[in-house]
């Protein structure tokens, strides 16, 4: 294996991927038999009567579309430690953990070494296109990437978040090799216990290595803007520990000192470099290309809920390329991206039909029975069947349902996609939401984009004022009666009164749901309400995942805080320093 990876061969990588998604139902059919006669032996699967039926029909017909809720007394059982053979052929000995910024809580999810295989398989099926494009030469990257602690569960598992699980494979760090990824920083600062300094030391690894730096990365766009804001206030003591070569003593990690004085030698040439070209910047755009001559892109997940910060990314990256990254969750890989000239905004995802088989459920029926019957829907709506990979329709939104080598069967992903194309056989999806991020009182149903528009709209009204909103979240308050929509936003300054409240109306105004528009002028619904925070309040929550072990590779800011997420409702609520009521109905 090693040998074999060794050497990258982009062209032989992307001759795979035609032939694999050329007859894409025939691969489809051929993983769902490997899938079935692997875990054969499953008690989940026994109890559903298969019989040994690896066909789509016959699997179908015996085993139920589920979420989470319904495996995870499976799921809990492994956990424990129960040895037998619950949810696949094999025992599983690793547990990924979901970033839980959704639900409050992170999921557990079983990980194995078929779903490492497919992980890389994305990565280099991707890269083999985007280097096609944007070839990079033989350097490093500036990977802003983070390890959580691997801990055991009661039952002697290895559980970690699902990036820790892959950045702790060995199969992860050779085949960044072979594609000459490299991550400037040592292994000493990548799983460093102590997230602030793992940063500092990336930075200033980036900065010993910046003629080398080929891209900047990190899993989600919210780790590069958080890492270069962090750079905005620190940079002058990034100089001093380049002139001196002495590390600063905000690193107190002994393994992290250790091996950064490996890399530290006094350069006041360097040091002298960096100092005139972050003074000559204007309000630090361009930050990156000006840190790094030789990047040819940024690269990342930039699409969904980091779409909100592509504003800000731009800003820092001047003239590149913003590259978006796979489309895949903690459950499973599901495409990669094969069109990396597109921006962030058109993104679309080649499925590989060999990691998985995968359902879709048609959503447009579902969508307009809601907008036209209004409260009736919920009890009209029959959902329709799911259909497989080939038979999806251009143009059409679908839930995704994914059945996997590592115990998920027929699971409901909670994606909401569009087709808008195919390459060969096999469908390209532009991500369109998580469905169960619903902002809803009374007959109103607000996902997270329409949120994500809302916030939009009226942050131009912001602009005007040469003001950003730095990141917001939302939340239902069922306390008022009756309820009524919380939007809260952290500023990049101070705006005026005035423009707070025309902010506030026009979010209220953006919610164009039917059951939402018209619940607000008969007043089942309360005026939104505009909440501004103090500077520095989602750094606040990151610190709160942070501190419960989630890993910065994974965080996502909760874009709808629910009941279930009471703690981070409360620093929310605590750095409240204005509110606004709309007196737009």
């Amino acid at each position: 294996m090693l040998e074999k990876m060794e050497e990258f061969d982009s062209e032989r990588v992307v001759e795979e991927f035609e032939a694999i998604t050329k007859d894409a139902e025939k691969v489809q059919r051929e993983a769902l038999k490997k899938i079935l006669e692997q875990n054969v032996s499953a008690e989940y699967l026994q109890n559903l009567g298969l019989n040994g039926r690896t066909d789509p029909e016959g699997f179908k017909a015996c085993v139920p579309l589920v979420t989470h809720k319904e495996l995870e007394p499976y799921i809990q059982r492994i956990v424990d430690g129960d040895p037998s053979l619950i949810l696949t052929g094999k025992p599983i000995t690793t547990i990924s953990l979901s970033s839980g910024t959704t639900q409050g809580k992170p999921k557990f999810i079983p990980f194995n070494e078929e779903l490492m295989e497919s992980t890389m398989q994305i990565f280099r099926t991707s890269f083999a296109f985007r280097n096609r494009e944007f070839p990079i030469g033989n350097g490093k990257a500036l990977q802003l990437i983070y390890s959580s602690k691997q801990f055991k569960t009661k039952g002697g598992l290895a559980a970690g978040t699902a990036t820790t699980n892959v950045f702790r494979n060995s199969k992860f760090k050779r085949t960044m090799k072979a594609m000459q990824s490299q991550s400037c920083s040592p292994d000493e600062v990548i799983f460093g216990p102590d997230f602030h300094q793992s940063l500092y030391c990336h930075l200033l690894c980036g900065l010993i290595f910046r003629e080398e730096v080929q891209f900047v990365t990190s899993t989600f766009a919210h780790s590069i803007i958080h890492a270069f804001i962090t750079f905005e206030q620190v940079w002058e003591e990034l100089c001093s520990d380049i002139r001196y070569g002495i590390l600063s003593s905000r690193i107190t990690v002994p393994s992290i000192r250790t091996a950064m004085s490996k890399l530290l030698k006094p350069n006041p040439e360097l040091a002298d470099l960096i100092h005139r070209k972050c003074t000559g910047l204007s309000n630090w755009y361009r930050l990156i290309p000006e840190l790094f001559p030789n990047a040819k892109y940024i690269y990342g997940i930039l699409t969904g809920s980091m779409e909100p910060y592509l504003k800000k990314l731009r800003h820092y990256a001047g003239e590149l390329p913003l590259l978006s990254a796979d489309y895949g969750a903690s459950e499973g890989w599901i495409g990669a991206n094969v069109n990396p000239h597109l921006p962030p905004e058109l993104a679309t995802f080649a499925v590989l039909p060999n990691i998985g088989f995968f359902e879709f459920i048609p959503l447009r029926d579902n969508i307009q029975n809601q907008h036209h019957n209004g409260m009736e829907s919920s009890f009209l709506c029959v959902e329709p069947e799911p259909v497989g990979l080939t038979e999806v329709k251009k143009g059409e939104e679908y839930e995704i349902v994914l059945t996997n080598f590592a115990g998920l069967y027929r699971y409901r992903l909670g994606d909401a996609v569009k087709v808008v194309g195919f390459h060969n056989s096999t469908p390209e999806l532009k991500f369109v939401c998580r469905r169960n991020l619903l902002l809803t009182i009374d007959i109103d149903k607000n996902t997270e984009k329409d949120l994500q528009l809302s916030v939009e709209a009226a942050a131009t009204l912001l602009g005007e004022e040469k003001l950003d909103v730095v990141d917001f979240s939302s939340h239902v308050d069922l306390s008022t009666d009756p309820g009524h929509y919380v939007i809260f936003w952290e500023i990049s300054g101070v705006a005026s009164e005035e423009v707070l409240q025309e902010c506030c109306n026009c979010l209220d105004r953006s919610f164009i749901d039917a059951g939402y528009v018209s619940s607000r002028k008969v007043k089942t619904i309360g005026a939104l309400e505009l909440r501004v925070l103090r500077r520095g309040t989602f750094e606040k929550i990151l610190d709160h995942y942070l501190g419960q072990g989630a890993a910065v590779s994974q965080f996502k800011t909760p874009r709808c805080v629910g009941p279930t997420n009471n703690l981070v409702l409360q620093i929310l609520c605590a750095n409240v320093v204005k509110s606004y009521f709309s007196t737009a109905f």
